[in-house]
C-alpha cells in the first residue's frame, strides 16, 4: 500500500510542478503590474517602476523564460517564492494566512463528513419516510442554490440573532478578536468567530455525502451478501451495520478527492463574505493587484490540497475496501 501511495504522490508532485510552471508563465505574460504602479500617487518614474519590477523578479529587460528560470532557481535553492507589490515576502504573507484557512476548512470538512454519512444512513434506513424526504430534499436544494447566497443568508441570520439578544453572541466578520488574553478567553473568542462561517460551510457541504451514502446503502441493503448475513440470524440493523455500511462507505471515501478541493474553493467565498484574512481572500486580492508571485503560490497550494485529497481518498479506500488491500 505504501508503495502505491508513494507512486501516486510522485505523480501528483510532477503534475503540481507542471501546473505551477504554466501558471507562472501565463501570469507573468498576462499580468501588467507595471501599469498598476503607474496609477500610484505620486506617479513614479519609469526607472522607479523598473527597479520595483526587478525586486519582484519581473525584470522587464529579461524574457519570460529567463524570469521563469530565476524564479524556479530561487524556489529550488532557497524556497523563496518572491516578493509582493507591497514589498513583503510571499513566504511570510502566505504563512500567516494559511493556518487561518486550514483550520476553518478542516473543521468544516470533518463536521460535514460526519453529518452527511449519519443522515445518509438515517435516510436509507427510513426510506420514503418523513426524515428521508426532508434530508434528501434539503440536499438536492443545496445542489442548485448558489453557495455565496447561502453564506450571506447565514450571516444576516446571525446578525439578527445578535440584535435580538442585545449583545454580540457570535461574530459574523473576522477570524479573531484583538488584544484577547487568557486561555479560556481565547477559546471563547475563537468559538464565537469560527461558529458562523463553519456552520455556513457545513450547511452546503454535507449534502453530497448524504446523497451518496443513501444511494449506495440502498443499493447494498438488498444485495445477496446482506441477505446471507440475515439468514445466519443477524437482525436487519446488524446486517446493515456490519456489511452493507462498510461497502457503501467506499464511494464516500472516494468522493473526498473531490469534496475537499470544493470546500477550499467555497472557502474563498466564505473568507470574502465573513472577512477572514486567509488564503482565499488573499488570493482574490493578489489577482486584483496583478501580483504574479502571490497568485502562483496560491495555485501551487491549491494543487497540493487537491493532490492531498486524492491521496487521502486512496488511503481511506484501502482501509474500507479489503479487495484493494488484496
Amino acid at each position: 500500500m505504501l508503495k502505491y501511495l508513494a507512486k501516486r504522490a510522485l505523480t501528483y508532485l510532477v503534475l503540481t510542478f507542471i501546473a505551477t510552471s504554466i501558471t507562472y508563465l501565463l501570469a507573468s505574460t498576462i499580468f501588467t503590474p507595471g501599469q498598476a504602479m503607474e496609477a500610484q500617487t505620486p506617479r513614479p518614474t519609469q526607472e522607479q517602476i523598473n527597479n520595483q519590477l526587478r525586486i519582484l523578479g519581473l525584470d522587464p529587460a529579461m524574457s519570460t523564460w529567463q524570469r521563469y528560470g530565476e524564479w524556479l532557481k530561487n524556489i529550488a535553492l532557497h524556497w523563496d517564492w518572491g516578493r509582493t507589490p507591497g514589498g513583503g515576502y510571499v513566504n511570510h504573507e502566505f504563512g500567516i494566512r494559511v493556518m487561518v484557512s486550514v483550520r476553518l476548512y478542516i473543521l468544516a470538512t470533518l463536521i460535514s463528513l460526519v453529518i452527511g454519512v449519519a443522515l445518509g444512513v438515517l435516510a436509507a434506513a427510513r426510506q420514503y419516510k418523513l426524515s428521508d424526504r426532508i434530508a434528501t430534499s434539503y440536499s438536492y436544494l443545496v445542489f442548485i442554490f448558489p453557495v455565496p447566497v447561502v453564506y450571506v443568508l447565514v450571516q444576516l441570520l446571525f446578525i439578527k440573532i445578535n440584535e435580538n439578544a442585545g449583545t454580540r453572541l457570535f461574530y459574523v466578520t473576522g477570524s479573531a478578536g484583538d488584544d484577547i488574553h487568557g486561555f479560556w478567553n481565547i477559546i471563547i473568542d475563537q468559538a464565537q468567530h469560527y461558529f458562523v462561517p463553519t456552520l455556513a460551510m457545513t450547511l452546503v457541504s454535507w449534502a453530497g455525502y448524504q446523497v451518496t451514502m443513501r444511494q449506495f446503502l440502498l443499493d447494498n441493503v438488498n444485495a445477496d451478501y446482506v441477505r446471507t448475513a440475515r439468514a445466519t440470524g443477524l437482525t436487519r440493523g446488524k446486517a446493515i451495520q456490519r456489511h452493507a455500511m462498510r461497502v457503501s462507505l467506499i464511494p464516500v471515501a472516494q468522493q473526498i478527492a473531490f469534496v475537499i478541493p470544493g470546500i477550499f474553493l467555497g472557502g474563498f467565498f466564505a473568507e470574502s463574505i465573513f472577512n477572514w484574512q486567509g488564503i482565499g481572500l488573499w488570493s482574490l486580492q493578489a489577482i486584483a493587484a496583478q501580483d504574479v508571485n502571490s497568485s502562483v503560490a496560491v495555485v501551487a497550494f491549491g494543487c497540493i490540497v487537491t493532490a492531498f485529497s486524492f491521496i487521502l481518498a486512496d488511503f481511506l479506500t484501502v482501509i474500507v475496501d479489503p479487495r484493494v488491500r488484496a
